[in-house]
C-alpha cells in the first residue's frame, strides 16, 4: 500500500472527527475539551503519516530486510517537531534535508512545534489555552506539510 493511500485513509478518519466537533455556539467547555482531543489526534496523525510515507518508500525501494529495519526504527519515533522531521528525512537524503529545512520555516515551523508542545501539555494534565479554530489552523498546516513530504517521497 502506498504511503499516500495510508495518508488518505488517516485523513478521512480525522476529517470525520473534525466534522463531529461542536460548533461555535456550543458550550465553551465542550469546545475546549474537543479542541484538546483533536490536538492529540492531529499530532498523532502527523507522526503516523510521516512514518507511513517513509515506510512505503523503503518497502518499494529496498530489500525486505532493509524495509523491516526501517519499520523497526520508525516504531519509537515520536514528537514530530520541525527539527526532528528534518533530521529524520535528512537521514534518508541530503536533498530532502535541504528541502525541508527551507520549507519548515515561519508559520509551518511554528504550527508544527506548537501542536506538539500543546499535545505534551495536554498529555501531562497541564492547563492549555487552545481553541477549535486554532487546532483547525494547525491541521491545515499539518496537511500542507504532509503533502509536501509526500511529494518528496512519492513524486
Amino acid at each position: 500500500m502506498s504511503g499516500r493511500h495510508v495518508v488518505h485513509r488517516l485523513r478521512t478518519r480525522l476529517d470525520a472527527t473534525f466534522g463531529r466537533a461542536p460548533d461555535s455556539t456550543s458550550d465553551i467547555e465542550l469546545q475546549a475539551d474537543f479542541a484538546k482531543y483533536l490536538c492529540v489526534l492531529v499530532s498523532g496523525y502527523l507522526e503516523s503519516c510521516l512514518c507511513a510515507l517513509l515506510l512505503a518508500y523503503a518497502q518499494v525501494r529496498c530489500a525486505p530486510e532493509i524495509a523491516s529495519f526501517v519499520e523497526r526504527q520508525l516504531g519509537p519515533w515520536t514528537n514530530p517537531k520541525s527539527e526532528k522531521i528534518i533530521d529524520l528525512f535528512g537521514a534518508f537524503s541530503q536533498s530532502w534535508r535541504d528541502d525541508l529545512a527551507g520549507y519548515l520555516i515561519d508559520e509551518r515551523k511554528d504550527s508544527v512545534n506548537s501542536l506538539v508542545a500543546l499535545r505534551h501539555k495536554i498529555a501531562h494534565g497541564e492547563s492549555v489555552g487552545t481553541s477549535l479554530s486554532q487546532i483547525r489552523k494547525h491541521y491545515a498546516v499539518v496537511n500542507e506539510v504532509i503533502e509536501h513530504v509526500a511529494s518528496l517521497v512519492e513524486p
